[in-house]
């Protein structure tokens, strides 16, 4: 089942950033960040899912510290990068309803490029503090995860030393990674509402309803279960939930991302339909 899910996940986003590139009408800011979105998706699941499913298929459950380092590191740098994307998509959206006319500017190429790139900055500083400060703990006795991937709560777990301290750390950088974004996002949301309120025109409203709906939906699969996985104190954690809750964040969000965004978004579903098309105007032929 979760090859399944992970060729779906890879396909569905490889589609998404193809389908943007190769249609020319998507070539807007908003498309830009959700083909990034999909990009992240993409290496978001293949830093823990392969290892995953080669170790139910073959057994191979093994891995070097040095993996388990890189693991967490990668994990945690585009995880991190992928909650900074969907903050900044929020302001687009709140940019295109709320200033229209300004929006070219606001949104301009290399306004979207920095975005990008502060995304991918974010996640690494991330990730680094977070891998340098989890990996200096002596880890004795077991060497047994309670999980199917190298995860900060769970390498914590190991260690044979007290780490309080590192998770008060751990969660003032959950309030930096994760709420703040969350807090941006519901200001931007609240902004964009209040500009809905205000229009006149009802397929003005439900157009732009619309287009929110969609990141509003990928928001609340994404950020759920990382809030409860480095938000919630540890005696609210138990091994089984946190690997559904993983499995959640890991493989399933990134294989429903794409498909949200097909089904609610017209100029996604019509791009998909002109590929199609073409496609069997070939066979056709």
């Amino acid at each position: 089942m979760v090859v399944v899910i992970y060729t779906l996940a890879m396909a569905g986003n490889a589609a998404m950033v193809l389908l943007i590139w190769a249609d020319a009408r998507l070539h807007t800011p908003m498309y830009f960040l959700l083909s990034q979105l999909s990009f992240l998706d993409i290496f978001f699941s293949s830093v823990t899912v392969p290892k995953m499913i080669a170790g139910f298929l073959f057994g191979w459950i093994s891995i070097s510290f040095g993996g388990c380092g890189a693991q967490m590191f990668f994990f945690m740098l585009l995880g991190a990068a992928e909650c900074i994307l969907l903050a900044l998509m929020a302001y687009d959206r709140y940019a295109a309803i709320c200033n229209p006319l300004r929006y070219p500017v606001l949104m301009s190429r290399q306004t979207c490029l920095l975005l990008v790139a502060a995304s991918w900055l974010g996640g690494s500083l991330n990730a680094s503090i977070q891998t340098a400060l989890t990996l200096q703990f002596p880890y004795c006795g077991s060497r047994k995860i309670a999980h199917f991937f190298c995860e900060v709560p769970s390498l914590l777990r190991l260690a044979c030393a007290d780490t309080a301290a590192y998770e008060r750390v751990l969660f003032v950088t959950g309030v930096v990674v994760l709420l703040l974004p969350i807090a941006f996002i519901t200001t931007s949301y609240a902004l964009i509402l209040a500009a809905v309120l205000r229009m006149r025109s009802a397929e003005g409203r439900k157009k732009a309803l619309a287009t929110c709906s969609s990141h509003l939906a990928v928001v609340n699969l994404f950020y759920g279960p990382l809030v409860y996985t480095y938000m919630l104190p540890a005696s609210y954690h138990s091994p089984g939930q946190d690997d559904v809750v993983s499995v959640f964040y890991t493989v399933l969000t990134p294989m429903l991302n794409p498909v949200i965004y097909s089904l609610r978004n017209k100029e996604v579903t019509g791009a998909m339909k002109k590929v199609i098309g073409k496609c069997g105007v070939g066979r056709t032929v």
